[in-house]
């Protein structure tokens, strides 16, 4: 294959330096920007061409990755980075993003970057020797032996799951495992690709009983990918996390933020730019983080697509007494967003959707004569598609508040003002 002198411009959205060679832009992973290296030009990829690092000739903003794995693992695009050039390259996504859409010269405000070591929510990878993450664009588990990201609590049963996994698995099956770190201790759900027979029961509980587990669930998931709901084996002390003085129960695999310290901060963002508003909705509630955050100020309606994330949010609004201030609805906010006229008995409206936005919700609020809308968001790209549609029907985009909740990941979180112009 050719190869080529290339120097790296910038860091792509996925994470990969890019270096543009005859006008063609070419994807080289794990480079830093100024980075000139000697590359091998290989198919083509996406807008451009994928490369492979031969030689690093010069370095240009690098540091030190914090863990042996990177550049293996898939977990983390980002550890290669500056401090500088890091920030810069995760608001150039945000930048880029609302250019594409005609957003320019927008306040955005300097990026909040959370710890390491506060993850508390992972998806692993089981075989009966490797515990892990994927290698990138890979099946291979990579074996871990360290994580800069997870919190302890979370990194410590990697031992322990290598062991219980040599007696659950047959010897040519994967699985996964999936911990969530609750106030009383680390919440398991495993993946099984069978109902569990008496003796792999009896291990799964002897495991939650050894590690100290708040729960140990399983559920069977067939070759097609579809999932039984969890079965509980260990229910030891209630799953439950705190949000805004609010204990809510975990469901087995529900969504949370990626961290405590991500709730605070996201929680902050909204409160500071939503105001005291009377009436507010909160869109893709989930458990509550903003639901509750705002209940001080404000009577919130939580508006849910998944039923047991919003059975959680009701039973802990009940347990806080907190009745006469939250109701709850269950609804495809994506096939059934709530339409204008049911919009207009708010003063505000909160939305974190997925990460494939809010399109339909967003058409909806355009037309609305809602005052003020709060967006939060782990996507630049359909974000910005979403504050153009916002955008076009009346609303200016105010201040963008970026935070870094996906430590050295190809991710970044936001949360956005926008305010009814006409």
């Amino acid at each position: 294959m050719a190869e080529a002198e290339l120097t790296v411009d910038f860091v792509g959205v996925r994470g990969d330096g890019v270096a543009l060679h005859k006008g063609e832009k070419i994807f080289l992973p794990f480079t830093a920007p100024g980075d000139r290296v000697r590359a091998r030009l290989l198919e083509k990829k996406g807008e451009g061409r994928g490369g492979e690092v031969v030689e690093l000739l010069e370095p240009g903003s690098r540091a030190k990755p914090v863990c042996r794995h990177f550049g293996e693992c898939g977990g983390c695009a980002l550890q290669h980075l500056s401090p500088e050039a890091y920030a810069e390259t995760k608001l150039s996504w945000l930048i880029g993003a609302l250019a594409q859409h005609g957003f320019k010269d927008v306040e955005i405000a300097p990026l909040i970057r959370l710890a390491p070591g506060t993850r508390r929510r992972a998806r692993f990878a089981l075989s009966r020797s490797r515990v892990g993450f994927h290698a990138r664009s890979s099946h291979r588990i990579v074996d871990m032996r360290e994580c800069a990201v997870l919190h302890p609590d979370l990194f410590k049963l990697a031992a322990p799951l290598r062991e219980l996994a040599q007696q659950i698995l047959p010897p040519d099956q994967e699985s996964a495992a999936t911990v969530t770190l609750a106030d009383a201790g680390v919440a398991l759900l495993i993946d099984l690709h069978a109902e569990p027979k008496l003796d792999i029961l009896e291990a799964l509980a002897a495991f939650a009983e050894a590690q100290d587990l708040a729960r140990l669930s399983y559920r069977v998931v067939n070759r097609s990918g579809k999932e039984s709901i969890p079965v509980p084996v260990a229910h030891r002390r209630p799953a439950r996390v705190t949000l805004s003085g609010v204990a809510v129960t975990l469901p087995e695999d529900a969504f949370l933020q990626a961290s405590a310290e991500a709730d605070l901060v996201l929680g902050k963002a909204v409160l500071a730019m939503l105001g005291k508003p009377t009436r507010v909705a909160d869109l893709y509630a989930g458990l509550g983080t903003f639901t509750f955050a705002c209940v001080k100020n404000s009577v919130v309606h939580a508006v849910e697509g998944d039923g047991a994330s919003l059975k959680a949010l009701a039973d802990a609004a009940s347990r806080a007494r907190l009745v006469d201030r939250v109701t709850v609805e269950e609804r495809d906010l994506a096939r059934q967003p709530l339409a204008p006229h049911e919009l207009s008995r708010f003063d505000a409206v909160i939305f974190d959707p997925p990460r494939a936005g809010a399109m339909t919700q967003s058409r909806a609020l355009a037309g609305s004569s809602v005052k003020m809308v709060v967006a939060v968001s782990c996507n630049p790209a359909t974000f910005a598609r979403d504050a153009r549609i916002l955008a076009d029907g009346g609303y200016r985009l105010g201040q963008i508040q970026p935070v870094d909740s996906f430590l050295w990941s190809a991710q970044l979180e936001l949360v956005a003002k926008f305010e009814k112009a006409r």
